[in-house]
């Protein structure tokens, strides 16, 4: 493991450990890299997304930790799509001045490090052409645990994303 991960391993453990306990359902931890991108990508960048499902609550707690984007961040999202497909956008992680969320409710995208949040009902925006329309958080929990879908971090010299990792 090269030092930005294992810095990245400590920052994320860190900070989250306040969040562990038994109300939460599952942790899900997935590696974002370049290659996985759709088409694949050559790029420096690495990161990491960590979620805590809850179902009991009706909420995803996550942190998402990136760093070495060769652009601008542009946004972060998860996605509803198997591995090697593109797909629709399902709730955004994070936003910028220049790619705003529209519903206004992500925190703002860090150029490197990391940002986290909390996904509710309120967050999920769809793909409802994919079958998941606006709110519907479970949707999305159960295309998380069937590994059908996927977070990314878009920049601007990538912008259909620069780094994605499949959840499995």
């Amino acid at each position: 493991m090269k030092p930005s991960q294992r810095l990245a391993a400590a920052i994320l453990g860190s900070s989250l450990i306040g969040l562990s306990g038994s109300a939460l359902a599952e942790t899900v931890v997935v590696k974002l890299k370049s290659y996985e991108e759709v088409p694949a990508v050559s790029s420096g960048a690495s990161g990491y997304f960590r979620a805590f499902i809850d179902d009991k609550a009706g909420a995803i707690a996550y942190e998402l930790f990136y760093e070495g984007l060769e652009g601008d961040v542009q946004q972060a999202h998860i996605h509803f799509g198997q591995k090697g497909v593109g797909g629709g956008i399902s709730v955004w992680l994070c936003q910028t001045a220049a790619r705003p969320d529209p519903l206004g409710l992500a925190p703002t995208c860090p150029q490197s490090g990391t940002v986290s949040g909390t996904i509710y009902e309120a967050n999920v925006v769809g793909p409802a052409g994919q079958g998941i329309a606006a709110a519907e958080l479970n949707e999305l929990i159960a295309a998380i645990r069937a590994g059908m879908a996927y977070p990314n971090v878009h920049s601007s010299k990538f912008p259909g994303g620069e780094i994605r990792g499949q959840f499995h």
